[in-house]
C-alpha cells in the first residue's frame, strides 16, 4: 500500500512474458547455439509464437523460417539475437525499424575481445534506443522463465519453477547452478545471463523482479556492479519486502589504487561494496551454497531481533562447533535467564548443562526437545533458536521433527535445526523442511545462517529505523559560503591541497571543532605566536604538498618555552630540506599541546572510489592508523542512527563507550559531528580527499587537531565532479508559499522525521478525502502502519519526490503537515506519476494546484518526458486543476478512472 498508485505495466514484460520470440540466427546444424536455442524454445511451450530468422532456409526443425524481421508479418515482442557479432548493430537497427520491444543479444565478441569489440556495443545500444527498445547481454546465455514455460537459453533442460528468481553475470556459472538445481529439485521464477549489460542493469532487474508476486528473493551472482546508483535505489526499494542475496567475485583489493592520503589508503574497492550493500540491505554472502540456504531460511522464517541464538542439542561437540562458528561471525550466545532455567531443570535430568548451549542430553525423546524448546523460546533475552539432533541408539529423529512442527512458526522468533547424519535423518530432514523450519547438516552452517539472518535485519533497522526531530538537526542542506568560498579560491589559484589553516576553517563553517592553529613564517613569529597562545605548544610543519609531517621531521610536540620553540623551528626547518627539499617548506603552524591521554585518538576522512563517488571514513586515528586499521566505512549523506550504525563496526567504539573506569565520550556528540562531516562531502564536491587525523573525543569535547584537504583540479568541470551514489536531500526543492487566506507554508522534500506529523495528518482527515486519494475506504490504521510510513517518508530521491507543505505554529512552535504532492518515476521509462493529497482544512487555498505546478517543473528538471496521474471521476476539482495546466484527460471506462497525462 504505497502512497502512490503505480502502473502495473511492466516495461520488461516483453522479456519474461512475451506473446511472441524470433529467433534471429537460427539454424539446424547440431551443437550449434542457435540449434540448441530453437529447440528449448519450441520444447517448452509459453504460450506464444517462436519465428525462426534464416535468410538461408525456408524452414528450420520444421518451422517456418523468415529471411529477416521485417518479414514475420507482425509485431514482435522479443528477439533473441546469435548471429556474428560485426552483424549485431544492424540486426537491432532492423529490430528497431519493425518495433520489436525488446532483444537478448547471445553473440559473444563485443568489449571482451578489446576496442573494437566496445565500438560495436556502442552501436548496438544507439540502434537499440533509436526504437525504444531494451537489451539484455550481449555476451550472455539468456533469459528462463520458468513458470510460464519460456526457455530462451542455450542451457541443457529447463528449471523447475520456485520463488527464487536468480541473476549471474556468469553464463558457465548459471548453467551449472541449473544442473545442479535439477538434482536438487530447487526451483526459480526467473533466470537472468546479464552479460555486459550495455542496457539493462541490475536495478532494471531489481525493480521488475521486485514486483513480481512469483518471486520471493533474488540472489545474484556479480562480477561487477555497472550503474551503481541504479542498482542500490533499487535494491533499497525491494530490499524491504525480499531479501536480495549476493555472492560477489573479487574480493581482494590488490588491484586497487591506494590513495596517497590516510583515508585512500585505508579504503579498498571491495569495502566499499559492503558498505554499500549495508546501506541498501542488501545481504552479502561468501559461497553459492550460502547464497540459496539464505533465500531459504529468509523466505521460510521471521528475522531475528537480535544476535543472540539459544541453541538446544543432544551432544556437546556439535553445540560447541556451532558455538564457534557463531562468536567468529560476530553472533553471541545468548544468556539464560533464571527463570528460563528454574523451568528447565523442572523436566531435564539433574545433568543438563546448565546454561547455553543447552545440552538435554544423548537420551533425548521428542517429549523433551519439544518442551525445551517452548520453554527456551520464551526467554526475552533470545533472538533465536537453533535445534542440534545427532542420531543415537535411543533417539528418533523422525519423531522429533515430527514434534517440533509446532514451533516452526509460532514463537515469532526464527527456529533453525541440524539433524545430523545420513539416510537415518532423511525423513526428518524432510518433515522440518516442509514444516518451514530450515534444516542443515552442519550445526556449524546453521550458526552462521543466524548470522546472516541478524546481519540482514541489522541493515535494515539502519536504514529505515526513524530519527527524531532533535537527531534529525543535521538534515538537509547547511549550504555555508565561507567553505565553498575557501574551496573556490584554492581551486582558482591552481592550489589541489588545502593547506592546514584553511582545512580548518572549512571544518569551522560546518561546526566540527578545531584546536586553535596560527601560521609562523619565520622562527621569531613562531615564538611570537606561542607566547600568545600559552605554553606547552606544538609544531607542525606548514606545507601544501607533504601530507605525512612526521614522515620529514615536520612535528614537535611538548614545547615549554621560547627557547624551545626557536630551536623547534629550525629542526623542522633543516629536518624537510634535507628529507624533501626546500620548497617543500613554507613555515610552520603553532598549536596548544593537547593532552592526548584524556581521550582517544580517532579517524574521519573521505575519499572517492571509483564507482561509488565519496566514501567516509571512521575509526582508530592517530600515527599507527594504517597500521591498527581498524576502521569503518559508509557512504554520505548519513543520518543519527546510519552514524551510530559506523562506529558500532569498530573495536575502538566499545572503548568509546567507557572502560576501566574511563568516563564515556559523548557518543551523541560524535554522532552529529559524522552527520555534518557527511553533509560538508555532498555540499563540496570539488573535494577528493579529506581527513581529521586525530579527531580527539573525551567525555567533554571532540576536538580536531589536525586536518587536511585534497581538491580536484581546475580542469575538471563542475559537472564532471564525482557525485554521491545515494542521492542526498534535494534542498532545491525547498521554497516558501502562501495559502489564499495568507497563512504562510513552507513546500519542502519529505525528510524521514516526519513520520510522526504524517500521522497526525491521515488522523484527521475526512473519509471523503482518503476515498477520493486512495479510490476506497483505506482504514487509518492501514494508512499510518510503521510498514508503510517508511515507504512513504523513507524517499529514495532518484525514483520518488514526495513535497509536504508545512506549517509552523509561532505559538507552540508546532509543526503541522497540511498536504502531500507525490512524483513517483517509472522505473526504465523517463515517465512518472503524480498524486496529491491536501488536508480537508486547507482545500481550496490553491494548494492542490500548487502542488502539481511544483511537480511539474521538479519532473522537468529531472529529464522526465511525461507525467500521468489517475482520478476518480467524481473527483472534479483535481480533473479542472490538470485540465488547466496543460493534461489531457482520457476516460477510462474499463476502469472508472479518469486517466490524465502531459508530455514535457
Amino acid at each position: 500500500m504505497h502512497d502512490v498508485l503505480r502502473d502495473v505495466r511492466q516495461p520488461l514484460d516483453a522479456f519474461f512474458r512475451p506473446r511472441n520470440v524470433a529467433l534471429i540466427g537460427a539454424t539446424e546444424t547440431a551443437g550449434s547455439v542457435g540449434r540448441t536455442l530453437l529447440w528449448n524454445l519450441i520444447s517448452n511451450p509459453f504460450g506464444g509464437a517462436v519465428f525462426p530468422i534464416n535468410p538461408k532456409r525456408s524452414n528450420v526443425l520444421g518451422i517456418k523460417s523468415y529471411p529477416a524481421i521485417a518479414a514475420v508479418g507482425e509485431k514482435v515482442d522479443l528477439a533473441v539475437i546469435v548471429t556474428p557479432a560485426a552483424t549485431v548493430p544492424a540486426v537491432v537497427g532492423q529490430c528497431a525499424d519493425a518495433g520489436v520491444s525488446a532483444a537478448i543479444v547471445i553473440s559473444a565478441g563485443f568489449r571482451e575481445t578489446g576496442p573494437a569489440g566496445a565500438e560495436l556495443e556502442k552501436q548496438v545500444l544507439a540502434e537499440a534506443r533509436r526504437g525504444r527498445m531494451r537489451i539484455i547481454g550481449p555476451n550472455c546465455l539468456g533469459v528462463m522463465n520458468p513458470p510460464t514455460g519460456l526457455n530462451a537459453t542455450f542451457a541443457k533442460g529447463m528449471a523447475k519453477p520456485g520463488n527464487v528468481a536468480i541473476l549471474s553475470q556468469s553464463g558457465a556459472l548459471l548453467t551449472a547452478v541449473l544442473d545442479w538445481s535439477i538434482k536438487g529439485q530447487v526451483g526459480f521464477s526467473a533466470c537472468v545471463s546479464m552479460g555486459s549489460m550495455i542496457d539493462v542493469s541490475w536495478g532494471d532487474l531489481i525493480d521488475y523482479l521486485g514486483d513480481d508476486p512469483r518471486t520471493s528473493s533474488i540472489v545474484i551472482y556479480m562480477e561487477s556492479i555497472g550503474d551503481a546508483r541504479g542498482f542500490l535505489s533499487a535494491a533499497r526499494e525491494v530490499a524491504l519486502s525480499k531479501p536480495i542475496i549476493v555472492i560477489k567475485a573479487g574480493r581482494s583489493d590488490a588491484a586497487a589504487k591506494a590513495a596517497a592520503s590516510h583515508t585512500g589508503s585505508l579504503t579498498g574497492s571491495d569495502e566499499v561494496l559492503d558498505a554499500a550493500f549495508r546501506r541498501t540491505g542488501v545481504l552479502r554472502v561468501n559461497s553459492i551454497s550460502e547464497v540459496f540456504d539464505m533465500a531459504a531460511v529468509l523466505a521460510k522464517q521471521p528475522r531475528p531481533r537480535g544476535p543472540r541464538l539459544t541453541i538446544i542439542t543432544n551432544a556437546g561437540g556439535p553445540a560447541v562447533l556451532a558455538t564457534d562458528a557463531l562468536i567468529t561471525a560476530g553472533g553471541e550466545l545468548s544468556p539464560i535467564a533464571p527463570e528460563t532455567i528454574t523451568k528447565l531443570s523442572a523436566f531435564l535430568p539433574p545433568a543438563w548443562s546448565h546454561s547455553n548451549p543447552i545440552d538435554i542430553l544423548g537420551d533425548a525423546g521428542p517429549d523433551r526437545y519439544a518442551k525445551a524448546l517452548e520453554i527456551a523460546a520464551q526467554d526475552p533475552k533470545s533472538d533465536g533458536l537453533l535445534v542440534i539432533h545427532t542420531p543415537q541408539d535411543m533417539t528418533d529423529p523422525t519423531r522429533t521433527a515430527d514434534q517440533l512442527k509446532p514451533y516452526a512458526k509460532s514463537t515469532g522468533k526464527p527456529v533453525l535445526a541440524s539433524w545430523m547424519g545420513g539416510p537415518d535423518v532423511e525423513a526428518g530432514e524432510e518433515i522440518l523442511n516442509k514444516a518451514g523450519i530450515p534444516n542443515f547438516s552442519y550445526p556449524d552452517t546453521a550458526a552462521r545462517a543466524f548470522q546472516y539472518m541478524w546481519k540482514y535485519t541489522y541493515s535494515l533497522r539502519g536504514i529505515y529505523e526513524t530519527p527524531t526531530l532533535a537527531e534529525a538537526s543535521a538534515f538537509g542542506a547547511m549550504g555555508p559560503v565561507e567553505a565553498t568560498d575557501i574551496i573556490h579560491r584554492a581551486a582558482e589559484s591552481g592550489r589541489t591541497l588545502l593547506d592546514e589553516v584553511e582545512s580548518k576553517s572549512i571544518l569551522d563553517c560546518y561546526d566540527i571543532p578545531t584546536v586553535p592553529t596560527q601560521i609562523a613564517a619565520t622562527a621569531q613569529d613562531a615564538v611570537d605566536r606561542a607566547a600568545e597562545i600559552g605554553f606547552p605548544v606544538v609544531l607542525k610543519l606548514y606545507s601544501k604538498t607533504i601530507t605525512h609531517k612526521t614522515d620529514v621531521g615536520g612535528v614537535k610536540l611538548h614545547l615549554q618555552d621560547k627557547e624551545q620553540v626557536r630551536t623547534a623551528f629550525s629542526e623542522i626547518e633543516r629536518s624537510v630540506r634535507t628529507k624533501a627539499g626546500a620548497e617543500h617548506f613554507q613555515g610552520v603552524t603553532v598549536q596548544p599541546m593537547v593532552k592526548l591521554t584524556d581521550g582517544y585518538e580517532l579517524i574521519i576522512g573521505s575519499s572517492i572510489d571509483a564507482q561509488f563517488g565519496p566514501v567516509l571514513l571512521f575509526g582508530s586515528g592517530g600515527q599507527l592508523v594504517e597500521v591498527y586499521k581498524d576502521r569503518a566505512l559508509a557512504l554520505p549523506p548519513l543520518n543519527a542512527t546510519l552514524a551510530r550504525r559506523m562506529m558500532e563496526q569498530t573495536k575502538i567504539y566499545t572503548a568509546l563507550k567507557g572502560v576501566r573506569g574511563r568516563r564515556p565520550v559523548d557518543l551523541a556528540a560524535l554522532e552529529r559531528l559524522l552527520v555534518r562531516f557527511s553533509q560538508l562531502v555532498i555540499e563540496q564536491p570539488r573535494i577528493k580527499e579529506i581527513d581529521i587525523n586525530p579527531l580527539l573525543a573525551t567525555s567533554s569535547s571532540l576536538m580536531a587537531l589536525d586536518a587536511r584537504v585534497v581538491l580536484h583540479g581546475r580542469e575538471i568541470p563542475a559537472s564532471q565532479l564525482p557525485r554521491p551514489v545515494i542521492r542526498p536531500y534535494p534542498s532545491q526543492y525547498v521554497m516558501p508559499w502562501t495559502l489564499k487566506d495568507g497563512t504562510p507554508v513552507t513546500l519542502r522534500p519529505i525528510r524521514p522525521e516526519d513520520e510522526p506529523a504524517i500521522v497526525k495528518f491521515h488522523q484527521t482527515l475526512s473519509d471523503e478525502s482518503v476515498r477520493l486519494r486512495y479510490f476506497h475506504a483505506l482504514q487509518l490504521g492501514q494508512r499510518v502502519a510503521h510498514e508503510r510510513l517508511i515507504r512513504v517518508c523513507f524517499n529514495d530521491y532518484d525514483r520518488e519526490l514526495a513535497i509536504v507543505a508545512e506549517y509552523c505554529d509561532e505559538k507552540n512552535r508546532e509543526h503541522q503537515i497540511l498536504g502531500i504532492g507525490r512524483l513517483s518515476k517509472t522505473p526504465a521509462r523517463p515517465e512518472a506519476e503524480i498524486a496529491v493529497l491536501v488536508h480537508d482544512s486547507s482545500q481550496k487555498q490553491g494548494l492542490g494546484s500548487q502542488f502539481v505546478k511544483m511537480l511539474l517543473q521538479i519532473a522537468r528538471d529531472e529529464k522526465l518526458e511525461r507525467v500521468k496521474a489517475s482520478i476518480l471521476p467524481d473527483n472534479q476539482p483535481m480533473q479542472r486543476i490538470f485540465e488547466r495546466l496543460g493534461f489531457k484527460l482520457e476516460r477510462r471506462l474499463d476502469e472508472a478512472i479518469v486517466e490524465a497525462e502531459i508530455e514535457l
